[in-house]
């Protein structure tokens, strides 16, 4: 599709106009005039007709040896590649992210589709010993059948495809429902699939609103398994209403990710980490860095240097290739990232720098980083994610304050330390509540081949990407012969 078109369903091999014929709009947050595209805002019966053809679809392609499936997932590789370009500028002119940072969020997509599609190799169970000396026992996995994977709009490539990747190899059929946002940049997503020629109702698509089709998925009988990213409000409705019918559900949600700045830090590594992972693509990652907690020693000259550094930042739209941090996705997060600002002022913090709408904000939904001090640990920016350009500064005497305020959170999903202090480095990796803990680098990292997920409220305490991946999407099944 080009911009400007209607993103149409993908059902059964075939795209698809929705039930309803209703569209809503997918405007550029750079450029309010623009529209990128407009996504079918489809119903029930659109949902249900998806995952009826996934239902009839997963018994021929379960049957499929793992190497015939991963020979797919190669070719889809290679045509997401292949329109690299293409589809990171979609993904920037929908939800704002630098043209950069969307070619190597689709290069990254790319390379999940060639690591998910080698595991079609890999062992899927092992032999155990029976007491029975004339038996043979062993262990295998088998697909849940139908998966439906609800996916935000940060992370418009990168996410689905964690997502979708191992589901497929794994045996299972999807049905996929996109953010409306970046729905446009999805569409361009599944037209890989489909040119790579999946056998029909292996992998579908529907777009609409979250309260519709999202909720469909939730209720669907033939959808086995829901993997989601998103809120932690929408994920406990999906854990509730998936767990009320008996399907697996997996979640990953929320953060308030810390950064503790020892005094013994590079102060120059820590500021720079600190810049990356807590504004890049505007601050809004679930991994961003949300609260810089710096020992008081250090603490007035790496504020001074992280002041220095945020000032130089240059704001504007994603395609320019001399802007560093573009616009909020959408005007609701645009409003939501103000009205936590004012929330900081109200409740006392001070805010050292930004905050406002810089000179070229005018047509886009453009906010200056902001960086408060003087936050206390009960202060709502520095309990809630805002996900958006805010870093909250908190000053501790010593390591295990710092420790004690990084883990005072509903979250667990994210944090790093910075220091030269093997002891600090092995009571941070031993007592910080996180399920990605770093050791001086960004909280914002993860790497493809390795588990992901959060502790507390930010996860179902399962686990993403990497190998781990087998164990949602597979259930294990034992096996016990004897002649």
């Amino acid at each position: 599709m080009t911009i400007g078109e209607t993103v149409l369903n993908y059902v059964n091999g075939e795209w698809m106009p929705s039930s309803s014929k209703e569209v809503d709009s997918s405007l550029n947050p750079a450029n309010k005039g623009q529209v990128v595209g407009y996504i079918q805002r489809s119903s029930k019966e659109d949902l249900n007709r998806a995952a009826e053809a996934a239902d009839q679809a997963r018994h021929a392609w379960r049957k499929l040896s793992g190497t015939a499936r991963g020979s797919y997932l190669y070719k889809v590789a290679d045509l997401l590649e292949q329109r690299l370009a293409e589809v990171a500028e979609a993904m920037t002119l929908e939800m704002g992210k630098t043209f950069e940072e969307a070619k190597g969020e689709t290069a990254r997509g790319v390379a999940i589709l060639r690591y998910y599609a080698g595991e079609g190799m890999r062992k899927v169970g092992d032999v155990i010993p029976s007491s029975d000396s004339e038996a043979l026992m062993f262990t295998t996995r088998v697909p849940l059948g139908v998966v439906g994977v609800i996916a935000p709009w940060n992370f418009p490539v990168a996410i689905p495809v964690w997502k979708i990747a191992p589901a497929l190899i794994y045996g299972n059929t999807v049905v996929f429902k996109p953010a409306s946002e970046t729905a446009v940049t999805a569409a361009k997503l599944m037209s890989c699939f489909h040119d790579a020629k999946l056998p029909p109702g292996v992998i579908n698509m529907v777009t609409g609103r979250g309260s519709e089709i999202g909720q469909a998925i939730i209720d669907h009988p033939s959808i086995h398994g829901i993997t989601f990213t998103g809120s932690n409000q929408v994920g406990k409705r999906v854990a509730l209403g998936a767990l009320a019918r008996g399907a697996k559900y997996q979640l990953e949600m929320g953060g308030k990710n810390p950064v503790i700045v020892a005094d013994d830090a590079d102060l120059d590594l820590a500021v720079e980490a600190t810049v990356s992972g807590g504004l890049r693509s505007t601050g809004q990652k679930c991994t961003a860095t949300s609260r810089v907690i710096v020992q008081s020693g250090v603490y007035e000259a790496f504020k001074a240097k992280l002041l220095d550094r945020v000032k130089q930042l240059r704001i504007g739209d994603g395609m320019d290739p001399q802007t560093w941090m573009g616009p909020c996705a959408s005007e609701g997060q645009y409003e939501t990232v103000l009205s936590y600002i004012r929330k900081g002022q109200e409740e006392g913090a001070t805010l050292l720098y930004g905050g406002d709408v810089p000179d070229n904000g005018g047509n886009g939904y453009y906010v200056k980083p902001a960086v408060f001090e003087n936050v206390s640990p009960d202060m709502v920016i520095a309990r809630e994610e805002i996900f958006g350009p805010v870093l909250a500064l908190l000053k501790v005497d010593s390591i295990a304050d710092a420790l004690a305020l990084a883990n005072d959170t509903e979250f667990g999903l994210s944090a790093s330390i910075f220091t030269k202090n093997i002891g600090y480095m092995l009571t941070f990796i031993q007592d910080m509540d996180a399920g990605l803990v770093r050791i001086n680098a960004e909280s914002a990292g993860v790497e493809l081949q390795a588990p992901f997920g959060g502790m507390k409220q930010s996860s179902s305490h399962s686990r993403e990407q990497g190998q781990a991946a087998i164990e949602f999407y597979t259930s294990i099944k034992t096996v016990f012969v004897k002649s």
